[in-house]
C-alpha cells in the first residue's frame, strides 16, 4: 500500500496506552492502511483473511494473520463470533472494524466490550441510534436540523408503506433503515414501480444488512450530497475537519469526493458544522463520524444519515488538514483528548479523490472480477497519493467490493489539484481486467466538473460529455502489432500468433535454421508476418458500430529499418452474420519495446504508449485510454456481456460472477423485451436480466441460488421474428 499523508499531530505521548496488539477486522485497501498507521505508532497488527484473500496485500503486510473461512462474506468478514475468537487466540486487546462488514454493528461492537476488547469506534448507543435512520431522523428532529419530508415508522407492511408512499410523492427514494455504502437504496418515479422496487430493495438491505426494514423519503432532485467529518473523544471535546463534496455517484455509490466542498458559502459551511457537531453531542458521541447532508439550489441543507465509522473518503480530509485520522482513532480509543480545538483546525488546498473499480462503464457500471495481469501506478509524491489493497497478479474477488484502489490528489487551488488528477489517470494502467479509470479520465474532463457545477445526477445530466472521445483505431493496432513483432524479435521461440513451418514439429531441428524461425523469412523475398487481431463493440471508444465486431489483419513486410505495415479490417455483423471488407490500408512503423514501454514511429510521426501482451489479449494503452485486442486463434468466447444470435435462437448470458437470486420465467413463457428475467446479485449489487428481444423462453439453466460465472448461458430465448416466420413458411 502506498499512501502519502503530512506529519501528524501528536497526542500527549505521557497518556498510559490501554492496547499495543490490535486486530483489523477488515480486508483489502481499508485493512492496509489501518495497519500503515498502527504499525508506525508501534502497536502489533493482526490480519483475518477468507479463502478468496490468503495471498492479500494486507495478510502480507500484517504482523500475524488467521484463516476466517469460505470466500463469501457472511461466512469470513461478518462472521463476528470467529473473529472474536481469532481477537482471543491472537491476544489482542482492540479491533478495528475498518468500514463496511461489522463497522456499524451494533450486536459486534457490544460481543467485543464483553470479551474486554476496545472497538475502535463510538458507543454501542450510538451505533444503535444512528444505525437506525428512522431513529436518527427522530433525534435530529428534536436537535433542530433540517429533515426532508419522509415517512420514518414502524410499521414496515407493503400496505403502509405504499399508503405513506403516496403521501410523500414522486420521486422518492426507497432507503434500507439499517443501509449505507449506497446499498439498499431506490429512486421511485411512479406509484406503478412501488411494489416491484420494494421488493428489490428490500432483498438487497436483508443481503448486505440482514435487515429489510425501509424509509420512505421525497427525492430531492439538482442537489449536492456535502459531509462533514467530526471528531469527538471522551471528554466532551467535539469538533468539525472541513466538508467533502460526494455528490458525483452512481448508483448511489460515491466515484469522486473533494475537500474542502467547492462553491460553498462560509455561512453554510459553519452552519454545516455546527449542525453535525450537535448532532455528535446529542448521542455522546465518540471518534470519527461524518455526518452527511443534502444540499440544494436555494442553499438550504437537510439531514440524510450519520456514519458511525471511518469514511471510504476520509484521505481527502487528511490531505487538506495534514491529520492521519486513523491514528486520531487510535488514539481517542486509549482515552486521549482530542489535540486541536475548532479554531486550531487549519484548512490548505484542494484535495480531489476517486475510487479505481473493476467495472464496466460502458454497461451500467457492471462489477468486474478477474485477474490483475499488469499493473503500473503512478508516482508517490506530496501531490499524489494511493491507498490500495492490490499488487500485480491478485484477483478481483466477486464476493466483495470491486474498489481496487483511492487515487487522491492535492495541490494549493482546485483547479491544480484537477491536473493533477487528469496527470495521475494518465499514468494509472491496468490491464487483465475492466476498470474505470478511462471514463474518470473523461469525468475530469467535463466542464461542469471544472467549474463546480456539481449535483447528484452529474452523471444523468452530462451524459453527453462522458462519451469516450474516439481514439485513433489505426494507431492502436499498429502499436499492438509492433510489440508483437519487437517482442518476436527478443524472443522468437515465443510466438505465438504466427504458425511455424511443418519442419519445427522435429524436435531435433536446428533452432538457427530459417526452417525453425517464427520471422517471416522467406527465400529472395523480402520477410512478411501476419498479425490477426479482433476488437468486440464492447470498445466504445473506438469508431465501431453497436452490433459490430471487427477483426483485422496486419501484414508486416520487413524493411531496412522497420516495417511496412497493411491493414485490413472487416467487420463482422453479430446479428445478421454479414461480413464487410474495407480498403486496405499502409503505414511505414519502426520502434523500440523496453519491457511494457514501447516507442513507436508511425509515418514519421514519434508516439509512446504502454503494452501489455498476453496469451489471449493484448492491451494498448495510448491517449489516456486502454484497448483490449483479442488475437484470433485465442479469441476468447462470450466477450461481450450479451451473446445474442436471432438466426435461430438468443443465449442470454451472464454480465458478471455472482449468485442468481430469482428466475423471473419459465420454459414456453411468452415475454416482451425489456422483460426482467433473471435476477442477479454480485458484490452485494442485485442486476436484472432483461429480454433483448420478444419471444418465448426455450431452456432455463439456472435455479435461485446457484452461483454462475461470467458468461454462463442463463436463458434460451426464440425471438417472435423467427417464430412468426416459421409460421409463414
Amino acid at each position: 500500500m502506498s499512501h502519502q499523508v503530512s506529519l501528524p499531530v501528536h497526542f500527549n505521548k505521557h497518556s498510559n496506552k490501554q492496547f499495543n496488539k490490535l486486530l483489523i477486522a477488515n480486508r483489502g485497501e481499508i485493512a492496509c492502511r489501518i495497519i500503515t498507521t498502527a504499525q508506525r505508532l508501534g502497536i502489533k497488527c493482526v490480519a483475518i483473511y477468507s479463502a478468496a484473500d490468503s495471498n492479500a496485500l494486507h495478510v502480507k503486510m500484517a504482523d500475524e494473520a488467521f484463516y476466517l473461512g469460505p470466500a463469501p462474506a457472511t461466512e469470513s468478514y461478518l462472521n463476528s463470533q470467529r473473529i472474536l475468537t481469532i481477537a482471543q487466540q491472537a491476544n489482542v486487546q482492540a479491533i478495528h472494524p475498518g468500514y463496511g462488514f461489522l463497522s456499524e454493528n451494533a450486536a459486534f461492537a457490544q460481543a467485543c466490550a464483553q470479551q474486554g476488547l476496545i472497538f475502535i469506534g463510538p458507543s454501542v448507543e450510538a451505533i444503535t441510534t444512528m444505525g437506525s435512520k428512522s431513529a436518527a431522523k427522530a433525534i435530529m428532529a428534536t436537535a433542530d436540523v433540517p429533515l426532508i419530508p419522509g415517512y420514518h415508522g414502524k410499521a414496515q407492511d407493503e400496505k403502509t408503506l405504499k399508503q405513506h408512499s403516496l403521501k410523500v410523492g414522486y420521486p422518492q427514494l426507497l432507503k434500507a433503515v439499517y443501509g449505507g455504502g449506497g446499498k439498499g437504496m431506490r429512486i421511485v418515479h411512479h406509484p406503478e414501480e412501488f411494489s416491484q422496487a420494494l421488493a428489490a430493495t428490500k432483498r438487497e438491505a436483508m443481503a448486505s444488512f440482514g435487515n429489510d426494514d425501509m424509509l420512505i423519503e421525497r427525492y430531492l432532485t439538482k442537489t449536492r450530497h456535502v459531509e462533514i467529518q467530526i471528531f469527538s473523544d471522551n471528554h466532551g471535546n467535539c469538533i468539525y475537519l472541513s466538508q467533502r463534496d460526494c455528490s458525483i455517484q452512481r448508483r448511489h455509490q460515491k466515484i469522486l469526493e473533494e475537500a474542502p466542498a467547492p462553491a460553498l458559502p462560509l455561512v453554510t459551511q459553519i452552519a454545516m458544522g455546527e449542525a453535525a457537531v450537535a448532532a455528535a453531542q446529542a448521542i455522546d458521541y465518540q471518534g470519527a463520524g461524518t455526518v452527511e447532508f443534502l444540499y440544494d439550489e436555494q442553499g438550504l441543507f437537510y439531514f440524510m444519515e450519520m456514519n458511525t465509522r471511518l469514511q471510504v473518503e476520509h484521505p481527502v480530509t487528511e490531505m487538506i488538514t495534514g491529520l492521519d485520522l486513523v491514528e486520531w482513532q487510535l488514539h481517542i480509543a486509549n482515552d486521549a483528548p482530542l489535540p486541536l480545538t475548532q479554531t486550531q483546525v487549519k484548512i490548505s488546498g484542494h484535495a480531489i479523490e476517486v475510487r479505481i473499480y473493476a467495472e464496466d462503464t460502458e454497461h451500467d457500471f457492471m462489477p468486474a472480477s478477474g485477474k490483475i495481469t499488469y499493473l503500473s501506478q503512478p508516482n508517490i509524491s506530496e501531490h499524489v497519493r494511493i491507498d490500495t489493497g492490490v499488487i500485480e497478479g491478485d484477483e478481483i474477488s466477486p464476493y466483495y467490493d470491486p474498489m481496487i484502489a483511492k487515487l487522491i490528489v492535492w495541490d494549493h487551488t482546485r483547479d491544480l489539484a484537477i491536473t493533477r488528477l487528469q496527470a495521475a489517470l494518465s499514468d494509472y494502467k491496468i490491464a487483465g481486467i475492466k476498470t474505470n479509470i478511462g471514463f474518470l479520465t473523461q469525468l475530469s474532463q467535463v466542464p461542469a466538473l471544472q467549474r463546480a457545477a456539481l449535483n447528484t445526477d452529474f452523471l444523468l445530466t452530462h451524459a453527453a460529455d462522458l462519451v469516450p472521445t474516439p481514439v485513433n483505431i489505426n494507431y492502436v493496432l499498429l502499436l499492438a502489432g509492433l510489440a508483437l513483432q519487437l517482442q518476436q524479435q527478443s524472443t522468437p521461440q515465443l510466438d505465438v500468433i504466427n504458425t511455424p513451418h511443418p519442419a519445427m514439429h522435429n524436435t531435433n531441428q536446428d533452432m538457427n535454421s530459417p526452417w525453425a524461425q517464427t520471422t517471416g523469412w522467406r527465400l529472395n523475398q523480402p520477410a512478411i508476418n501476419t498479425v490477426k487481431l479482433t476488437i468486440s463493440n464492447n470498445s466504445h471508444h473506438l469508431d465501431i458500430k453497436e452490433d459490430q465486431e471487427q477483426q483485422y489483419s496486419l501484414s508486416f513486410t520487413t524493411l531496412a529499418q522497420g516495417y511496412q505495415v497493411q491493414i485490413n479490417d472487416h467487420f463482422h455483423h453479430n446479428n445478421q452474420k454479414q461480413k464487410h471488407k474495407k480498403q486496405q490500408q499502409d503505414h511505414q512503423i519502426h520502434g523500440e519495446l523496453d519491457g511494457p514501454q514501447l516507442t513507436a514511429f508511425i509515418d514519421g510521426h514519434r508516439i509512446k504508449a504502454t503494452v501489455d501482451i498476453s496469451q489471449s489479449q493484448i492491451t494498448v494503452f495510448y491517449a489516456a485510454r486502454s484497448t483490449v485486442l483479442f488475437r484470433q486463434t485465442t479469441m476468447q468466447k462470450n466477450v461481450l456481456p450479451t451473446s445474442i444470435d436471432t438466426e435461430l435462437e438468443t443465449k442470454i448470458t451472464a454480465p458478471m460472477n455472482g449468485v442468481i437470486v430469482s428466475v423471473l420465467c419459465q420454459v414456453d413463457q411468452v415475454v416482451d423485451a425489456g422483460e426482467p428475467l433473471v435476477v442477479m446479485e454480485a458484490m452485494k449489487m442485485e442486476c436484472n436480466i432483461n429480454a433483448p428481444v420478444a419471444g418465448t423462453i426455450t431452456t432455463v439453466f439456472y435455479q435461485e441460488g446457484d452461483m454462475v460465472e461470467d458468461g454462463a448461458e442463463l436463458i434460451q430465448l426464440t425471438p417472435s421474428l423467427i417464430l412468426d416466420n416459421k409460421e409463414q413458411a
